[in-house]
């Protein structure tokens, strides 16, 4: 733009002759016209009256109206521009800046990396001015940054429309290729029915985890990512909750089978040693990176979810857990759709898998009978149900002094868990049990055929 300031006495980038190209080529050509729309918009064009005439010829063409150096003149002149924009004798002028539209899109490339250039400058201005303020959310203004970045790289990147059947040979080729197994639908659960069913964890989805404390929600997120892990997928793990320390104890225990309570009160006897000593190595070359940074924000969990991916090409992230994120919004029904949305959009964005975990209402404790948890129980739950690809719920029915599963042919519920879909926007709902060990906070398959899944 014309006002944009310059920097250091240099002139913003621009290219005023090709601005008049493409302007000439539109006035003369009708086809020109429609390749340059599907390029540009008015805020590419450098000097204001430049963008004044493109808008004009725009809406023109929108109405299918014919377009010609009167046609143009007299809509300027309904909307008071004409005499701005230099009158009838510059837009005759303009047709004599072009020769033939035949070079139009690369002109139009031209401009459009003009425009991102003078956008770049405009935004690392205001950074550098916002970063002089004391008062000043680092996190917050290193989001908007990137944001902005991300936006402009985007710009020369337009949707291109695509006929239904190479959409469809796309759709059956992915198909084929997951049933002939040369390519999974998603990054595999830690247990194989659930993955079965819904089909892993996909990318560009939201997965929800939520359950009352003491369901053990913590230690299957920590399977989630050692999974992918184990599997050479890079993964992260973002604790509210617990401290890197804990969170690493419950790892070993896991991977080790050592009781929880020896890294916590009893210590680690010589053979629980050798048994970390043998896993150690293993354990080190698992891609999976924590981070237990507290109070985190949902700006700063972007920031830090897009430097992971561009670092280390991270593929699955868990954040553990949603309502201990903060946010700046209005009330806590405003800060918890912010988080949700936010973090649907990273994982939009970076076409990864993002699991929040997340807290239930104490509603589920007052129930009598039936604790199995709703989406209604979820806190906060319209922003986050609308949000979530996936909802799933855990259930330790034994939690509650209930010593038989009601739906599973009334088999004991000793060291088992549930999990439920309750949501499941690409594939269908599911219910099954499974293992749990509490003794390593340690889930798993049950492998008898009476464990009958449920629809």
């Amino acid at each position: 733009m014309e006002n944009t300031p310059n920097i250091r006495g240099k002139i913003p980038p621009q290219a005023i002759d090709v601005e008049q190209a493409v302007l000439g080529a539109m006035i003369l050509d009708k086809n020109a016209i429609s390749d340059t729309l599907e390029l540009l918009s008015g805020e590419v064009f450098y000097k204001d009256a430049h963008r004044a005439i493109f808008n004009t010829i725009r809406g023109l063409f929108l109405k299918n109206e014919g377009i010609d150096v009167l046609t143009i003149s007299d809509a300027l002149k309904t909307a008071e521009n004409l005499e701005k924009v230099g009158g009838d004798f510059y837009l005759i002028e303009l047709t004599q800046k072009v020769m033939s539209s035949a070079h139009i899109e690369f002109h139009c490339r031209i401009l459009l990396q003009k425009y991102m250039q003078r956008e770049v400058v405009k935004n690392a201005n205001k950074t550098i001015v916002e970063a002089y303020q004391d008062d000043v959310d680092v996190f917050s203004l290193l989001d908007t940054a990137y944001n902005h970045l991300n936006k402009v790289s985007e710009i020369s990147i337009k949707p291109q429309e695509s006929l239904l059947t190479e959409i469809i040979d796309q759709v059956v080729e992915r198909g084929v290729k997951i049933y002939k197994k040369e390519i999974k639908p998603g990054i595999e659960t830690p247990i194989k029915k659930l993955t079965n069913q819904a089909g892993g964890w996909r990318n560009g989805e939201l997965i929800i985890m939520a359950a009352r404390p003491g369901m053990g929600k913590t230690s299957f997120a920590l399977l989630c990512v050692l999974k992918a892990a184990k599997e050479k997928i890079p993964a992260a793990f973002f604790s509210l909750e617990m401290n890197k320390n804990t969170l690493a104890s419950r790892i070993l225990s896991m991977e080790c089978l050592i009781d929880l309570n020896k890294f916590m009160v009893d210590g680690l006897n010589p053979e629980n040693q050798n048994k970390i000593r043998e896993k150690r190595k293993e354990i080190n070359e698992l891609p999976l990176f924590i981070d237990d940074t507290a109070g985190l924000s949902i700006e700063q969990f972007q920031v830090k979810a897009k430097r992971l991916k561009n670092k280390n090409n991270v593929q699955l992230i868990v954040v553990d857990y949603l309502q201990l994120m903060s946010a700046k919004a209005g009330n806590r029904e405003q800060e918890i759709s912010k988080i949700s949305r936010g973090l649907k959009k990273v994982a939009l964005d970076l076409n990864i898998p993002i699991i929040a975990l997340s807290q239930l209402s104490r509603a589920v404790e007052t129930r009598g009978g039936n604790k199995r948890p709703q989406l209604s129980d979820l806190r906060e739950s319209g922003a986050i149900e609308q949000d979530a690809d996936i909802v799933t719920f855990f259930y330790r029915p034994e939690y509650y002094g209930i010593t038989e599963w009601d739906d599973y042919n009334n088999t004991p519920t000793d060291n088992q868990a549930e999990y439920i879909v309750a949501k499941n926007r690409n594939g269908g709902l599911v219910r099954n049990i499974m293992n749990f060990q509490g003794r390593y906070t340690l889930f798993s398959d049950i492998e008898e055929e009476n464990n009958n899944q449920i629809k």
